[in-house]
């Protein structure tokens, strides 16, 4: 028997329904079967589905408890699966057991970034990331310094990690279709940064329209603190966050400590 789908629109679900993009996850996140995944908003399990035929387990986080009987039903007797219905926000992803080793998800579009963001420090387990993503977060990810896309998480991601794989995805492939373009971009960490180095990022980029001394005042550095640490980098006293590299935070940071 069949488990009728009501779809909740406050939760803005978009169901990931083509077997193909969803392969598509499993081959960009090099799925192994001694992995153990972890996906956020499994919807439909369609990609739930694909993950526990291919890892030795997987931890599935759902926010609507009203899909609990269509994944159950779909997933059978597997039992190499976690289902957890609960806010991803605000769950402790970090106590899961196993701890997850790829992050592999079809991400709500509304908490995908600081669901990633979170997950780089938060998750110090994951090793490789594939997420379905708004195209336009996607391009924020691996934004340039200077443009307006380039933001804290950019910084964060892309001192954090590798991209591995980009493919744009058709509206069609979710139901209902999205009004807005996705993409299927994948990751892997290179290094782990602790939560000092992206409170720094984060501060210098709460107030992007100031300059990073302001910036960073507000966030509680003493401005004599901030002002002398760009002295020492050579940058000028009005310089916006969005100007430095990447690279230019780690020192930044480490000026400050």
């Amino acid at each position: 028997m069949k488990v009728p789908i009501a779809r909740k629109r406050e939760l803005g679900q978009h169901f990931l329904v083509d077997e193909n993009i969803v392969a598509l996850a499993g081959r960009m996140a090099e799925l192994g079967p001694e992995d153990v995944a972890l996906e956020v908003g499994p919807g439909l399990g369609v990609l739930t589905s694909h993950l526990v035929d291919h890892a030795r387990f997987v931890h599935a986080v759902e926010i609507d408890r009203g899909l609990e009987p269509h994944l159950r039903q779909r997933l059978g007797t597997r039992t190499n699966v976690n289902l957890v219905f609960a806010d991803a926000l605000q769950y402790p992803l970090a106590a899961l057991d196993p701890p997850p080793s790829k992050f592999v998800s079809n991400l709500p579009y509304s908490v995908a970034t600081p669901l990633v963001a979170e997950s780089l420090d938060g998750l110090p387990s994951v090793e490789l990331w594939c997420v379905m993503i708004q195209r336009e977060v996607a391009d924020r990810f691996f934004a340039v310094p200077g443009t307006k896309s380039y933001g804290a998480v950019s910084v964060l991601l892309q001192l954090t990690a590798e991209r591995t794989g980009f493919h744009p995805v058709s509206r069609s492939v979710f139901r209902p279709p999205p009004n807005v373009d996705s993409a299927l971009v994948s990751f892997r960490r290179l290094v782990q940064w602790g939560p000092e180095f992206a409170g720094v990022v984060q501060a210098a980029f709460g107030h992007r329209r100031k300059t990073l001394v302001n910036a960073l005042e507000l966030s509680g550095v003493e401005r004599v603190r901030a002002a002398r640490a760009l002295e020492t980098m050579q940058l000028t006293a009005d310089i916006r966050a969005e100007r430095l590299a990447p690279t230019e935070f780690v020192e930044l940071a480490g000026l400050l400590q």
